[in-house]
């Protein structure tokens, strides 16, 4: 069970909604007489799952008491004590939220209870649906639970009654959930954030004598990871080029292979080559083959080993982190996982003792759930503990692009599995499988593998063939529609731009999508270029990655030899109003100073334009500076500096941003001037001055 984390939208958390009935509503004397509680997990409700118990209260129930909640003395005469209720409760509550409907009252009961019983009491995080309807409908005159549930359409069954109010708070907090969003609550810790400045409704809770009913957004740091797991690529530890066997060679002679190899395991194919589709291969373990041995006793030594290898088989790219490789076995539970390279071949092997190198214990906090992810509210889970690992990673001082690096590895992870559901989807409503071979590209920053936590949505589609509004337009376009509103829902927002698949500027034909570079290529304006630059970022993540990669070439080739449309992209840097006052001081707007437009992007486009101009087809800022360096085009000093600016100006950034998340505050790419220390402050303004010579520097080496 994922423990609560601020930046979990609420449509993915998993929470209780629980009441209690009480002897009475005064909380420094009120004894608790039941508790009933439901899960309340991803967006639904768990029709049979539930939590129930009266309670001996130990006093007895005033008659004006039972006439509400219609609990007497005789029934709770033989109930279990609070301390009893309370350890199967907490038990089966867990690290989970609770939810509740004026759960302040509950909460200062429970914690009385508990102090009477001699137990430890440690509130919990918890979320008010009283609270959380004031922000979604501030103008409705009643707060009541009836005039609530009324207004979002919800009967509700046992009112007064500890279960059937615990269901209405469940029903009420998924209802709330759209309207919420409607008003720019997304998160735990924005829900918790809009709740917190309900001052008055909150000051009456506190005369009332009840707990503060919602918790405050705090820090998500996960405590020890390893920072080996996530420096390190599985190209960099798997064993090349992978053993392959034929299917038709015995057990015996496959056992002698692997003894003289000294490996536990072999791929197998009808062929027994390599360089294959990874779909043509099996896999045998050595375990698979004591079992087998164990089973059908020494004959299984003369069979074919094709007989026994496992289908289809479990596979990893060599460009993954190390981290999916840990989570991938552990979610599989197996040894061993086949590695591939972006066309899919197989080209490798990486096993459970390849990853010994990983420090016992640590902990590897991006586990494999976004693969395993059978719904948007399963992907926004798993992505929603991105800032607490990002938290992680700076406390172990992980360099930024790193950590940016495996932002981005889980937005096109996200990205991946947000295609490969929706493919399903089209074949489930009946719109049959693609009518033609396609690829799904992430472009901008998760294609330059620099994306921070303030990512949306930047993708588009080609696909092998088809006019546009075609059939295969059509269909791909109703595949971007279902990728848009996947990638949504999960917490990455819609392209404000618009650059994304559904639209039809952003998907088409191989030949379309040449066409328009073509065009790009030969257009005049720098204002027609608008969002054209980060299309020269693409990574395909899904489908036929042959195609995207030809499209990147042939962007590259065709920019290269076309200087004007370099120099194009290249005046959008000149564009930009200085970051400094007249006394050189840093201009800021509520103590906030906006770092992608004052530096991260004057060198991202920079490099990105230079690297176009000087065909350096690479993806990453820092690849592209580094190869402008190669090639001896100017100053090396300069490009080293934009280089190391660049990985500053990420920092601090990311820093920023996880704090705003886990706080309940909505994320940009503003960073606070007052959170910086004064050699960071000093570092910055120096940053921010080399910045201003960039687009200067940029027309000397345009033709250096």
């Amino acid at each position: 069970m994922r423990r609560v984390n601020g930046a979990t939208p609420l449509m993915a958390l998993d929470a209780v909604a629980v009441d209690t009935e009480t002897t009475g509503l005064d909380t420094a004397v009120a004894r608790i007489v039941q508790i009933g509680a439901v899960p309340v997990s991803k967006g639904t409700i768990d029709e049979n799952d539930r939590f129930e118990s009266l309670v001996d209260p130990r006093i007895a129930i005033p008659a004006a008491s039972t006439a509400i909640h219609h609990i007497t003395n005789a029934m709770v005469r033989n109930a279990p004590s609070f301390a009893e209720v309370w350890a199967d409760f907490t038990a089966y509550a867990g690290e989970r939220l609770l939810i509740g409907y004026s759960i302040g009252f509950d909460l200062a009961v429970m914690q009385r209870e508990a102090e009477r019983a001699g137990l430890q009491w440690s509130k919990p995080r918890t979320l008010c649906v009283r609270l959380l309807t004031a922000i979604a409908n501030p103008h409705l005159p009643d707060p009541s639970l009836e005039t609530i549930a009324a207004w979002l359409g919800i009967a509700i069954e046992g009112r007064h009654d500890a279960l059937g109010d615990a269901r209405a708070a469940a029903d009420i907090f998924l209802a709330l959930i759209p309207r919420l969003k409607e008003r720019g609550i997304r998160t735990l810790a924005e829900a918790e954030r809009g709740c917190l400045q309900l001052t008055g409704q909150l000051e009456n809770h506190h005369r009332a004598g009840w707990s503060e009913p919602v918790s405050r957004p705090g820090s998500g740091v996960l405590g020890q990871v390893d920072p080996f797991a996530y420096r390190h690529r599985i190209g960099e530890l798997m064993s090349t080029p992978p053993v392959v066997v034929a299917d038709s060679r015995t057990m015996h002679a496959v056992m002698k292979v692997m003894s003289e190899r000294r490996i536990s395991a072999v791929f197998t194919s009808s062929s027994g080559q390599t360089g294959g589709r990874i779909g043509d291969y099996g896999i045998v373990t050595e375990r698979d083959m004591m079992r087998r041995i164990a089973a059908a006793g020494a004959e299984t030594l003369s069979r074919p080993v094709g007989d026994f290898a496992s289908h289809p088989l479990a596979s990893i790219r060599a460009a993954a982190f190390v981290y999916r490789a840990v989570g991938r076995m552990d979610r599989l539970k197996i040894r061993h996982l086949a590695v591939r390279d972006e066309d899919d071949r197989l080209i490798g092997m990486i096993s459970a003792r390849d990853l010994l190198r990983l420090r016992a214990g640590a902990a590897i906090s991006l586990d494999d759930e976004i693969e395993a992810a059978a719904s948007p509210e399963e992907m926004a889970a798993a992505w929603a503990t991105l800032p607490s690992v990002a938290d992680s990673l700076i406390a172990e001082k992980i360099e930024a692009r790193r950590i940016a690096g495996i932002v981005s590895e889980e937005l096109r992870s996200l990205t991946r599995r947000a295609a490969q559901l929706a493919e399903a989807e089209m074949e489930g409503e009946g719109r049959g499988a693609p009518p033609c071979p396609y690829a799904v590209l992430v472009l901008g920053s998760g294609g330059r593998g620099e994306s921070l936590l303030a990512a949306d949505q930047d993708n588009a589609i080609v696909f092998a063939e088809g006019e546009p509004g075609g059939a295969e337009d059509v269909w791909f376009g109703a595949l971007g529609e279902k990728i848009a509103s996947m990638l949504d829902l999960a917490g990455v927002p819609l392209c404000k731009g618009g650059v994304m698949a559904r639209n039809a500027e952003w998907r088409g034909s191989s030949a379309l999508w040449h066409e328009r570079i073509d065009e790009w290529v030969r257009r005049s304006r720098p204002e027609d270029l608008l969002n054209v630059d980060i299309f020269f970022d693409l990574m395909p993540i899904h489908g036929a990655g042959a195609l995207g990669q030809d499209l990147f070439a042939h962007a590259y080739a065709v920019g290269a030899d076309t200087v004007h449309f370099a120099k194009m992209l290249g005046e959008r840097v000149s564009a930009r109003s200085s970051p400094f006052t007249m006394l050189g001081g840093l201009q800021s707007e509520d103590g906030r100073i906006d770092l992608k437009m004052h530096g991260l992007f004057p060198i991202v486009a920079a490099a990105r334009a230079l690297a176009i101009r000087h065909g350096v087809a690479a993806h990453s800022t820092a690849k592209r500076l580094d190869g402008l360096i190669t090639l001896d085009i100017g100053a090396d000093t300069d490009l080293e500096d934009m280089r190391t600016g660049h990985g500053f100006l990420l920092g601090l950034m990311l820093r920023q941003q996880s704090e705003d998340l886990q706080s309940g505050i909505a994320v940009s790419n503003r960073v606070a001037l007052r959170r910086l220390s004064r050699d960071e402050h000093a570092r910055l303004k120096s940053v921010l001055r080399q910045v201003q010579n960039v687009p200067m520097l940029m027309r000397d080496l345009m033709f250096g």
